[in-house]
């Protein structure tokens, strides 16, 4: 294929950069308030104490979670009958990652991995599926992780007012995850278009259990980031327990998840601010964890240039690119 002519077509419409240009300017202009509200300096002089070391450390940490998340998306990808080597779903989440912080869109690195699984393999239908599924695993773990922190370790304590929400959004994921079975006997009563749709995420919606292993790894994903923000927090000298972060992040996350901003940067600093704010945190510390925070994911996400760098140019397989083997 003409690899301009599939740039071409890959090319993004204008809307999604106006889309690009607020959410990031958004999140801009939240931390602004921030900085103007708390006053800059004195956040800058914290950010100016965290330890080079431990931010090393937690870049590494994130690099590492997202190699994690590679092998999570492997094995959703399997239940599919799309198989591959470990290396090269690892090459393709960096490239998505990579992408992430560069292409206007929402998914733009979600598109990405989908056209380098799918076209690898000429099933793009199923590597859609596959993309879909693991960015829907990764929140149910994340919402998983956020209710039982509400629930068995708010030693803050944090108010009800953010608890039963985040309680209520973990009950609600799990409901649907038992549910699952029962949306897939529903698939044929819906119209053509999501019908067809349904017909490829089917596997997962009717064996739910077998979702379970890339729940758990979602799960310890979360817990990886709460420890690597405690890292951060040690690194700017303080001192408040880890079971504090696994409370905490998980229910910032989850607000962060929203498609509000780039990254979720203002409004993760938002959450930090009011979260670790209740628990006696100084809210200058807080909203220079959340920034220090999103630098990690920054810096970690550059490093996804080595894949995209080496990893060819996905080139469509013969096959049917729309739905396997069917």
């Amino acid at each position: 294929m003409n690899q301009s002519a599939s740039t071409e077509r890959a090319a993004p419409p204008a809307h999604r950069y106006r889309a690009f240009a607020i959410r990031a300017g958004l999140g801009v202009a939240v931390v602004a308030v921030l900085l103007w509200r708390y006053d800059a300096r004195p956040i800058i002089r914290i950010l100016s104490r965290e330890r080079p070391a431990y931010f090393a450390a937690v870049v590494v940490l994130y690099v590492a979670g997202q190699a994690m998340c590679a092998y999570r998306w492997q094995l959703l990808a399997a239940l599919l009958k799309v198989h591959g080597h470990y290396r090269e779903f690892l090459a393709y989440t960096f490239v998505g990652m990579f992408t992430n912080l560069f292409v206007p869109g929402l998914l733009g690195g979600d598109a990405a991995r989908s056209v380098y699984l799918g076209r690898r393999h000429g099933r793009m239908g199923e590597a859609i599926a596959s993309v879909v599924a693991d960015r829907a695993v990764g929140l149910i773990g994340l919402f998983w992780l956020a209710a039982f922190s509400a629930i068995f370790l708010n030693f803050a304590p944090i108010p009800s007012s953010v608890i039963t929400p985040t309680i209520a959004v973990g009950a609600i994921a799990f409901v649907g995850f038992l549910a699952a079975p029962l949306v897939a006997r529903m698939i044929h009563l819906m119209p053509r278009p999501v019908r067809r749709a349904g017909g490829i995420v089917a596997p997962y919606l009717h064996h739910p259990a077998a979702l379970i292993p890339a729940t758990a790894l979602s799960i310890i994903l979360q817990v990886t980031l709460a420890l690597g923000q405690y890292i951060l927090a040690a690194g700017l000298g303080l001192t408040a327990p880890l079971s504090l972060f696994i409370l905490c992040v998980p229910i910032a996350n989850v607000f962060a998840s929203l498609p509000l901003t780039l990254n979720g940067l203002g409004i993760r600093e938002s959450a930090y601010l009011l979260l670790f704010g209740m628990a006696g945190m100084r809210k200058e510390d807080a909203i220079a964890l959340g920034l220090l925070w999103f630098a990690t994911t920054m810096v970690g996400g550059l490093t996804g240039a080595i894949a995209f760098v080496t990893t060819p140019a996905p080139v469509e397989a013969e096959g049917n690119l729309l739905g396997g083997d069917g």
